[in-house]
């Protein structure tokens, strides 16, 4: 789909390249150049051989390597996308239990209005009121980008707040959490939200059977009886939603990336769909398909864990 939308409804690539005082002939010894005159299934095949042989192409615009560029990019959304996940699980998991707990109180009625404003509000906007509040009248955090000019840590993993912990170098840490903060909380947003209105939700459910009016009656601390024996047996579809919001955050990523000109994949595909960048935007989106379905299938394995049923069957 993604390779038929590319060549059928986007701009040429050659005339882009080219610019807007290049002539026919120009543009079409570019397009022979480039191979874009073959026709569409013998690109698509040409494609596909590519990507069976570990080869996504070559850029367009940077004429290097696809790979190459998803490689050097990847660690930027891959911290920001953790970053949220682990923010959105920490936040929308103790909101919904709480909510589940204290049922129909004040608490519950305003968890559950965040949770309906979390899921409506598209995250350029949110992010743009980040940045008014926090960068422009506040002062706190910075508007845009990873890090401060030169305070890059010495490069091991791409992760600057993993290598700034390898390395010791705490300014370095300091201020890539900075740049971090806003991203990270305009994209979890949304991810919060569903997770907030899943746990609690399925905590409503589990709180109500049998076996945890027994654990009260037995004299169990109320801490004890959600944590231990609620909180683990609501798990399975709390932690289905996490792993589908993973998916969720590598796609929004794409314009919280470029509302923070973060410098990660999402801001580079928007890049090349704007070039039309066949290449660039089939091989990443490939890449991001290729992580949600391996999530996906680490949730299913993990199951067996959180329930020995499972396991046994």
């Amino acid at each position: 789909m993604v390779f038929l939308v590319m060549h059928l409804f986007t701009a040429d690539p050659a005339a882009i390249m080219l610019g807007q005082h290049a002539t026919t002939e120009q543009i079409n010894a570019l397009r022979q150049s480039l191979g874009l005159n073959d026709p569409l299934y013998v690109q698509y095949g040409r494609f596909l051989v590519g990507i069976f042989h570990g080869d996504l192409g070559r850029s367009l615009m940077t004429k290097t390597p696809v790979i190459n560029e998803l490689l050097a990019r990847f660690p930027a959304t891959f911290e920001l996308a953790l970053a949220s996940v682990c923010l959105a699980s920490l936040i929308g998991i103790t909101v919904g239990i709480i909510a589940a707990v204290k049922q129909n109180s004040f608490f519950d009625y305003l968890s559950m209005v965040g949770a309906l404003l979390g899921v409506s509000m598209p995250i350029f906007w949110l992010g743009l009121i980040l940045i008014v509040i926090f960068s422009v009248n506040l002062n706190w955090l910075p508007v845009s980008g990873r890090i401060d000019v030169g305070m890059e840590p010495l490069t091991i993993t791409g992760s600057y707040i993993i290598d700034s912990l390898v390395t010791g170098n705490i300014p370095s840490l300091i201020s890539a959490l900075k740049h971090l903060a806003l991203p990270a909380l305009a994209l979890a947003s949304y991810s919060t939200a569903i997770i907030a209105r899943m746990t609690r939700s399925t905590m409503l459910e589990v709180i109500r059977q049998d076996y945890i009016r027994t654990a009260r009656a037995k004299g169990l601390a109320e801490k004890v009886v959600v944590i231990k024996h609620a909180l683990r047996n609501a798990l399975i579809p709390i932690i289905t939603v996490v792993g589908l919001e993973i998916g969720t955050l590598l796609g929004g990523a794409v314009l919280t990336e470029t509302v923070f000109s973060w410098p990660g994949i999402g801001s580079f595909v928007v890049n090349g769909i704007l070039a039309s960048d066949y290449p660039l935007v089939q091989g990443t989106i490939l890449v991001i398909a290729t992580i949600f379905v391996l999530v996906n299938l680490v949730v299913d394995l993990f199951y067996a864990y959180l329930d020995p049923r499972i396991h046994h069957s």
